[in-house]
């Protein structure tokens, strides 16, 4: 960890005085940004106590700085949906996960699909969907002043092959752990439904897991856990890498293995349904559920390091080498979950969550729906404003 000491950052925070915890409230207003990728956030200071949601004011930002809005008509609005502490700055401030709208308050801002999950969610609530989302990621340092390379790593060389970095320990093959370890902590303080951590297969690859979360809580953890570690990151000087396959070559790629179950599932007979009833429903509905799951995630699976294959369906008891795993316990105890192994690091949640719950409880009627809004979001901004224009122009003549 020698790298990560010499890069460490101290931010030398002034803290803050107790006349000032008791009177005023920081509020960090997150948001996800016109990559569909990256978080930014803006503080935002209070004069009166935060005690619920509609306590939070809607706020706004440059849309055109974040690739989500053209300058004349630059302004987005940020609608808070979920508040947790703030393990930054402590009691009493808080983070605050926002929703984005144009200016109409209505229509959703390029890359926010939380909306359109969250309405999925409240139709399939009776099935009481429960997830368990397991987040890979490497660990890259800089060398120079824009290359980055994973942290342990000889620069521009390679280490040992695989076989020695998963869940290990001593300074020769685990490489981050004090990162880590902070973000679990720090997800613990701020109430994040974090349950573990381990160093992956790959040398300074990492993974935290979010569970168990029902419906729309997690996506709502999930990009909060995120912002959580950039956070954190920034301390350490490290970038967090979501990429499917940061490096090329016989080493893992980063994925965000989803697992999840349903009432039915967890009931007696699940297991037959799970088999019988889901695994064709996923195979049939493959192609266009592999669209949501993560931008050049072809380059991961491969077939090979853990995967299944990219554009074939296939499950297995207890298999890695499948697109979903049904784990021997819920086999054994004839109830329980799956695992869907095919979503990449870099996924929107709310985006897998909802097809995964559209898919497996609501007949997939809304499936052709999130790969539209997703294709939507991926065409150039121009394009995407001309045609909001075009149809505000269509409504106002109707």
């Amino acid at each position: 960890m020698t790298e990560t000491i010499e890069n460490l950052r101290d931010f030398n925070y002034y803290q803050l005085s107790k006349a000032v915890n008791n009177t005023i409230v920081l509020a960090e207003y997150i948001w996800i940004d016109g990559t569909g990728e990256s978080l930014r956030s803006k503080t935002k200071v209070y004069q009166t106590p935060i005690k619920t949601l509609e306590d939070l004011e809607w706020w706004t930002y440059d849309g055109s700085s974040t690739d989500q809005a053209v300058t004349r008509f630059s302004e987005i609005y940020l609608k808070p949906v979920r508040v947790i502490k703030d393990p930054f700055r402590g009691d009493p401030h808080i983070l605050v996960l926002c929703e984005t709208y144009l200016p109409d308050k209505k229509t959703p801002a390029r890359y926010n699909f939380r909306w359109i999950a969250n309405q999925i969610m409240e139709k399939a609530k009776d099935h009481k969907p429960w997830f368990g989302i397991e987040q890979e990621y490497f660990l890259l340092k800089r060398t120079g002043t824009t290359h980055l390379w994973p942290l342990g790593w000889p620069t521009g060389g390679f280490p040992y092959p695989q076989g020695r970095y998963y869940c290990s320990i001593g300074e020769r093959n685990n490489f981050g752990r004090a990162l880590a370890e902070a973000h679990l902590r720090a997800c613990l303080n701020a109430g994040i439904k974090i349950a573990g951590l381990n160093a992956e297969v790959a040398p300074s690859q990492w993974e935290f897991q979010i569970g168990i979360a029902e419906g729309i809580e997690i996506g709502d953890h999930m990009w909060l856990a995120r912002y959580i570690l950039e956070r954190i990151g920034e301390e350490f000087g490290i970038d967090i890498n979501y990429d499917p396959k940061p490096i090329l070559g016989d080493w893992n790629g980063s994925g965000a293995h989803c697992n999840y179950s349903t009432l039915t599932t967890r009931s007696e007979g699940g297991y037959r349904y799970i088999v019988d009833k889901l695994m064709p429903i996923l195979k049939e509905n493959h192609l266009e559920m592999i669209k949501l799951y993560g931008q050049k995630n072809e380059l991961r699976l491969t077939g090979r390091h853990e995967t299944g294959k990219y554009d074939q369906f296939s499950w297995g008891d207890g298999s890695r080498g499948c697109s979903v795993r049904v784990p021997i316990i819920t086999k054994e105890q004839g109830q329980g979950y799956f695992e869907d192994r095919r979503p990449a690091a870099n996924i929107d949640p709310y985006l897998v969550s909802a097809a995964l719950v559209d898919v497996t409880c609501l007949n997939g009627e809304h499936l052709k729906q999130l790969n539209q809004i997703f294709e939507d979001s991926l065409k150039p901004l121009g394009q995407q404003i001309f045609q909001q224009q075009k149809e505000q122009f269509q409504q106002q003549t109707q």
